[in-house]
């Protein structure tokens, strides 16, 4: 009862800290990790040591989903050398450099627990990063980059991790067997993610009940993960394939008025991980701070300090060497001549920005969470208190210097949205709202304000028909009227969205431009909507 009184106040303070964070234009996973820390120095706060499969599943499993079904596939083509770069060349050497590292100050440390160290540390969570630049509006192809990435870099590090965690338990891993078992379990993932997409999403639309359809794509997010551990794929890759396939099929077959409270449900989910896994975390932290002496505490911190020095470093030094190298290679060849295009170049300013995007979040706690602690005949991960008390630090030094310094740097820079979004915005409604005049057909008359006033005269009847209990006149007149005007509305919203489905299939917009327009089209389509039975019970 202890830790679930904790925990529900601990929920409150995050809701708190949260509208802080956004008050003081910082991310509010930096504030949770304050709260984190501060947990741990709370007398009298219980230990709780989470199962470790359980703690992966968990928070990476729906976070992943949720930002992954947002992602556009046409701008991660435009912009793949950038996102694989950073999704594999920047953890590998991350995982490099933290192992030497740890290794040097730490010389009894084995090398595969001290690459471990490096796979959990390596992979940036984008989330904080979006927190600070959705605010400043940078230019597109940035916020692409850092989403892309957040998407990949989980994948490439936890499939290092999980080699690297064998190794510590089992005593070595051959890397003639390692290399050709990468290649399989990131294929066999991008088949059964795909595959999956198209067996769950066909079954989930005909799911008309929000509770239930809710539900089922929690329960099916999980199931994903689940099969494909048990397959020994990645779990990661597969969800990240399955939620970029299922996005697609789910704007034509998931019905309006499922679509946007399932949304809020999935952006309320996220949140709780988040909290959740820096209270568990700050749990954790306590025991260790328990079980060690001043002496030990001590070289802690000066591991976890070389450690998250060695992390900002080597992002800082990847992303300003990729970006120096691909202006090179865009250089004019002759005189005169005009730079050649590279998809992969950043300017000195952009590369500055995304170097300094490093901050750890959820999925560094989940593998620190995910580490074996002993007990019930399995064997403890070596060296367990010290890697999770420096990832964790890593996660709070990460999102402290960097995350509060973001908007500072942005500043100084002069970044500015390109507008692109808000041009294809702008498109997007335009051909959206020509395809509904044409379902719709012309309208008795040419004045404006008339048409706008028979807009809300059916909306006025359908409020008061629901109001009445569904009471329309006793010859059924005006419950004929209110079924003419919803189902032109209704019409005219398909033929809107099939416009800007078929803008998104062609790559004229991509999926930021698509989502907004289609939240407008759903705000819409639920204003004519006539509440079912069950909905009109509940509203009263």
């Amino acid at each position: 009862m202890v830790v679930f009184e904790i925990v529900i106040a601990l929920l409150l303070a995050g809701a708190g800290l949260t509208a802080l964070s956004r008050r003081l234009g910082t991310p509010y996973p930096a504030m949770l990790a304050l709260a984190g820390a501060a947990l741990a120095l709370v007398p009298g706060t219980p230990t709780l040591v989470l199962e470790p499969d359980l703690a992966l599943t968990l928070f990476v499993a729906p976070v992943l989903l949720d930002a992954a079904f947002d992602s556009s596939a046409r701008d991660l083509r435009a912009n793949w050398r950038s996102v694989a770069g950073l999704a594999v060349g920047a953890v590998a050497l991350t995982v490099a450099l933290v192992a030497v590292v740890a290794r040097a100050v730490v010389p009894d440390m084995p090398w595969a627990a001290a690459v471990a160290l490096g796979a959990i540390v390596a992979p940036p969570d984008a989330a904080a990063a979006m927190a600070v630049l959705g605010q400043l509006r940078p230019p597109h192809r940035l916020l692409v980059i850092l989403e892309g990435e957040s998407l990949f870099n989980d994948a490439t590090a936890l499939l290092v991790f999980r080699l690297a965690l064998g190794a510590a338990l089992a005593g070595s891993v051959s890397p003639v067997k390692a290399i050709p078992l990468l290649v399989v379990v990131t294929a066999g993932s991008v088949v059964l993610g795909y595959v999956l997409s198209r067996v769950i999403v066909p079954l989930t639309a005909r799911i008309q009940d929000v509770p239930i359809a809710v539900v089922v794509q929690f329960c099916g997010t999980f199931a994903v993960w689940m099969l494909a551990e048990r397959l020994h794929l990645s779990g990661i890759l597969t969800v990240v394939v399955f939620a970029m396939a299922s996005t697609r099929a789910a704007s034509r077959s998931v019905p309006a008025r499922v679509r946007v409270p399932s949304y809020a449900v999935w952006e309320f989910a996220v949140f709780v991980l988040n909290v959740l896994a820096f209270i568990l975390v700050g749990f954790q932290l306590k025991a260790i701070l328990g079980r060690i002496d001043a002496a030990t505490l001590a070289r802690y911190v000066v591991v976890a300090a070389a450690v998250c020095a060695a992390t900002i470093l080597a992002r800082i030094v990847w992303v300003s060497g990729a970006a120096a190298v691909s202006r090179w290679r865009c250089r004019p060849a002759a005189e005169g001549e005009e730079p050649r295009r590279d998809a992969v170049g950043l300017s000195p300013r952009a590369a500055a920005v995304v170097g300094w995007c490093g901050m750890r979040g959820i999925v560094t706690l989940a593998a620190a969470l995910a580490l074996p602690a002993g007990g019930g005949g399995g064997a403890a991960f070596p060296y367990r208190d010290l890697v999770l008390f420096t990832a964790f630090s890593v996660v709070l030094g990460t999102l402290v210097v960097q995350g509060l310094t973001l908007r500072p740097l942005m500043s100084a820079l002069r970044l500015r949205d390109d507008g692109e979004i808000e041009r294809e915005l702008r498109l997007a409604r335009v051909e959206a709202l020509r395809a509904s005049v044409a379902a719709a057909g012309e309208a008795p008359g040419d004045d404006m304000s008339s048409m706008l006033r028979r807009r809300y005269e059916v909306l006025l009847r359908r409020a008061e028909a629901d109001n009445a209990g569904g009471a329309v006149g006793a010859d059924g007149q005006e419950g004929q009227r209110l079924d003419v005007g919803t189902d032109l509305v209704r019409k005219a919203t398909a033929a809107a969205r099939s416009r800007i489905l078929a803008l998104r299939a062609d790559g004229t917009i991509g999926d930021a431009a698509f989502q907004r327009v289609e939240q407008e089209l759903d705000r819409e389509e639920l204003n004519f909507q006539p509440l079912g039975p069950d909905e009109a019970a509940a509203a009263r």
